[in-house]
């Protein structure tokens, strides 16, 4: 099976599109073991093409032992940016989409996502913000607008289990426009995207811990973490406290854990 728009069938060949796809040459962006993401750029537009290699059982098993789930194929992050553009989650706009063989173990498959131009990612965007500290009105907007991406996320069923700054993605000509249009953000990276009925509160705790461990060192202080509390929860600021203690407590323990792990000290922001 193979989906893609009449000028990419004509760009990778109309005979074995498949197989130009996998073997496509370009920008290598990341490469690990049986998936690589590679850049292309067709009449003066980029595109981001993931290819998924067959794992075979033997990796598969290898995870599951290790109580890891693997990443078995494209399709995942195929159903993961369909759901986010159900409920209003902006995130990369795909094109084209392929499966062959026997899944799980023997199951080949590839996305093919628009590049997003004129972006910048949150860990890059924030990267001064210590010495040079960014207008508050900015500031607040960024928080706000990543709180309820993440709300939006765990409401719905979702998530994303690499949830850290560097996937959020700023559309650089929206801070011109804040005014009229609003702050225009991107989730993106979403191939260990989990969809359920409900996300369990284990899974809530991983990614708003990670979303904090990457978070700690950009120049954010107490205040700010206090403001992503009460625009995520959507309550005052006292009745979160009173209500979700033990929750933020949990969230609060595995980022410095998580920290202490990655640097081998203590986080410099009091949380």
């Amino acid at each position: 099976m193979i989906e893609l728009p009449a000028d990419l069938r004509y760009y990778f060949g109309e005979n074995d599109a498949f197989e130009a796809i996998l073997n496509v040459k370009g920008k290598v962006f990341r490469e690990h073991k049986n998936r690589k993401t590679v850049h292309i750029r067709k009449d003066g537009k980029g595109y981001f093409l993931k290819v998924h290699r067959a794992v075979g059982w033997r990796e598969i098993f290898k995870n599951l032992f290790s109580l890891r789930l693997p990443v078995l194929g494209a399709q995942n992050e195929i159903r993961a940016i369909k759901r986010l553009e159900e409920i209003g989650v902006e995130t990369m706009k795909m094109v084209g989409y392929g499966f062959r063989g026997m899944p799980p173990a023997w199951m080949e498959s590839f996305l093919i996502t628009e590049e997003l131009e004129g972006t910048v990612s949150l860990e890059e965007f924030s990267r001064e913000w210590k010495s040079n500290p960014p207008d508050f009105t900015l500031k607040l907007a960024i928080i706000k607008k990543v709180a309820e991406i993440a709300r939006l996320l765990h409401k719905n069923g979702i998530n994303h289990r690499d949830f850290y700054i560097c996937h959020f993605l700023i559309d650089l000509k929206s801070l011109e426009e804040m005014s009229n249009e609003g702050l225009r953000m991107y989730l993106i990276d979403l191939h260990r995207v989990q969809l359920q009925e409900k996300v369990p509160q284990r899974w809530i705790i991983k990614d708003l811990a990670g979303l904090c461990f990457s978070s700690m060192d950009i120049g954010l202080n107490r205040r700010d973490i206090l403001r992503f509390m009460k625009f995520y929860s959507g309550k005052p600021l006292r009745t979160s406290f009173r209500e979700d203690s033990r929750f933020w407590e949990l969230v609060k323990r595995r980022a410095v854990k998580l920290y202490e792990r990655e640097f081998k000290r203590l986080p410099g922001l009091q949380i």
